[in-house]
């Protein structure tokens, strides 16, 4: 009971014997937006004990669940001081326990954190897979799986430390955002490396490190002008979850009569959260389906369970001094629920960031998720989201490079008409870009390691409208095929283990090919964080002909033309096409070259290459 007890800013007198065992949140901050506060307690019959607060401590409720080992409280914070409340728990008119509940201070300018936005470029990392920098928390007494290198689908050792360790190599990249995945105790049987079965909301899982490392990285990450992005999953939660093993109430979790232990699997059909046409049946299968056998779906239609999310998400985000959150599963929420909960966060931090994964491929279901969406308008919905993933333009941009050849609908006009949609976005520079992530075939296994077909790429995801993200050792060329399972595209970097017998993470350590993907990155991913056209500028692009696509990022003060010559060919072609964005300048520097570039009357551009010019 010691080892449990040490982990929570809460003192508790025991005069019988010991009855609560869990007190969530551990603590919380004083001068919050929102000044009702729940607190869950838990151990055995906790339900027959009636909680007595310190003199002018507001009780607004008390509610008591279908199981007897749960009492849920909601206190008035509103004008308290950070402080330690006072709390007695009585039974038949004696004190059976005495507990001791903190109120912090909060940081100065909390409120008025700045998110993540489009002058950021984020740095995905699969947290077990980046770099093991404490070898001795690879496996824990008190979890289940234990490191297994080997096993693709095991645990490999990456931490927090190995990230801490490396962050100098991502701020050299030019990334300026941390995005990693879950951190929090996954304790299943095997595959909870990904996290994202989460088996206590409130505690870092050992084998990555403690709550107290990843408040380091964070603040690590700040001393380098960098941001922290936390992985959120509202959706479902782990089978082994310590609320699922004893669930407060049966309405807790979705469960279903034909289901062995209550699962029953998820259509995935997240187009039934706003067809029209849509039966009853299919979008409950989706909002309510078991997104995996060890992933039970959470009921947030349910006040309790909603509010348990939200406190959590911003107890994450004031005691970690968080920079954003991603959201996993967006759309298999219930939607109106899901929606309170972002409002909720949002309210408390308004120039926060929130993005949702919604693993779509139509721009019109994209941007319906998109706060303040005229098409969500359309059934009077709002979900409150303030950025949104581009899938639709991730899905055809390796395709589109591959096209050599122009076809009417093939080649690099697919990029071309998928931002003729844009208009469907209510904050198109609150959009993420990816060329790829932990769900989907790395972007060089595509290409079969073709360096001109990822310089292509990056080039494009550096200089559009949005949000960049990149997905870690794509920058190094590193390859993985899906199809041989989650583990190939979820490969251990190279040099983040003691032993490997490469370091990839020096310049030294690079291939010569791995030295040209990563100083391509480099070097165009430091010269955006400069860019404010690139930031949020206007796009003026010309339909592609030739398989060579022109656009430009201008706003009052900078331009740059940006050309994507995605034909096997070299091209040489007229420049007055082009004269409404090129008027007043005579000449560009290449952001890639180095060179000055004429642009008087034609411009020459090699077979398979890329061009950005800041124009003079």
């Amino acid at each position: 009971m010691k080892k449990l007890f040490t982990t929570f800013s809460i003192v508790i007198t025991t005069f019988w014997s010991a009855q609560i065992q869990k007190v969530e949140p551990e603590f919380w901050w004083s001068g919050m937006k929102d000044s009702s506060l729940q607190l869950l307690f838990y151990g055995k019959n906790i339900s027959d004990y009636n909680p007595e607060f310190s003199d002018g401590i507001e009780v607004k409720e008390v509610i008591k669940v279908e199981n007897p080992n749960y009492l849920f409280v909601t206190l008035d914070t509103r004008n308290l001081p950070p402080e330690t409340l006072k709390i007695n728990f009585r039974k038949n008119g004696k004190t059976v326990q005495k507990l001791k509940y903190e109120l912090k201070q909060r940081r100065n300018g909390s409120a008025e954190r700045k998110g993540f936005n489009s002058s950021d470029v984020i740095y995905l990392t699969m947290s077990d897979r980046f770099a093991n920098g404490n070898s001795d928390n690879d496996s824990t007494s008190d979890t289940t799986e234990k490191a297994n290198r080997k096993l693709s689908g095991g645990r490999h050792g990456g931490d927090i430390e190995g990230m801490i360790q490396h962050l100098d190599y991502i701020k050299e990249l030019g990334a300026t955002a941390l995005w990693n995945t879950p951190l929090t105790l996954d304790n299943e049987k095997d595959y909870s490396y990904h996290g994202y079965a989460a088996a206590d909301l409130y505690k870092i899982d050992p084998r990555f490190g403690t709550n107290e490392d990843f408040k380091r990285l964070s603040a690590e990450l700040h001393k380098r002008d960098m941001k922290l992005i936390m992985d959120f999953v509202p959706n479902h939660w782990g089978l082994h979850h310590w609320m699922i093993q004893d669930l407060p109430s049966q309405d807790w979790i979705h469960q279903w009569k034909d289901g062995e232990k209550g699962f029953k699997r998820s259509n995935y059909r997240q187009t039934t959260q706003f067809d029209t046409n849509a039966s009853e049946a299919d979008r409950l299968g989706n909002e309510n389906g078991w997104f995996d056998t060890t992933m039970p779906d959470m009921n947030d239609s349910n006040p309790l369970v909603e509010n348990y999310l939200v406190q959590n998400a911003i107890w994450w985000t004031e005691y970690a001094d968080l920079d954003g959150i991603r959201v996993d599963t967006f759309p298999y929420n219930n939607k109106d629920a899901v929606a309170r909960w972002t409002k909720r966060v949002m309210n408390e931090y308004p120039n926060f960031n929130i993005v949702g994964e919604s693993l779509m491929h139509n721009t019109a279901h994209i941007s319906f998720w998109q706060k303040d969406s005229k098409v969500a308008d359309i059934i009077g919905y709002n979900s409150h989201l303030p950025a949104v993933m581009d899938f639709p333009l991730h899905d055809i941009m390796a395709t589109a490079i591959n096209e050599s050849t122009e076809q009417w609908d093939q080649g690099i006009v697919r990029i071309y008409d998928v931002l003729t949609n844009d208009f469907l976005y209510p904050d198109i520079n609150n959009v993420l870009i990816l060329m790829g992530n932990h769900d989907v075939n790395r972007i060089n296994e595509i290409f079969k390691g073709d360096i001109k077909k990822y310089q292509l790429a990056m080039t494009l995801i550096a200089t559009l409208r949005g949000i960049p993200q990149i997905y870690y050792g794509d920058e190094i060329g590193m390859r993985g095929d899906k199809s041989l399972g989650d583990g190939d595209i979820r490969r251990d970097f190279p040099g983040g283990w003691k032993g490997d017998t490469q370091n990839a993470f020096t310049e030294n350590g690079r291939t010569e090919l791995q030295k040209q993907y990563f100083d391509f990155t480099k070097k165009l991913l430091n010269w955006r964080k400069t860019k404010t056209a690139v930031h949020n500028g206007k796009t003026t692009h010309y339909a592609p002909e030739n398989n060579v696509y022109v656009y430009f990022r201008h706003n009052d003060s900078e331009s740059v033309m940006v050309i994507i010559n995605n034909s096997d060919k070299d091209q040489q072609f007229p420049l007055e096409r082009f004269r409404e964005n090129l008027d007043g300048f005579t000449s560009g520097k290449d952001v890639i070259s180095g060179k000055t570039i004429s642009l008087k009357e034609t411009l020459s551009v090699p077979a398979k290459t890329s061009m950005i010019l800041d124009l003079h």
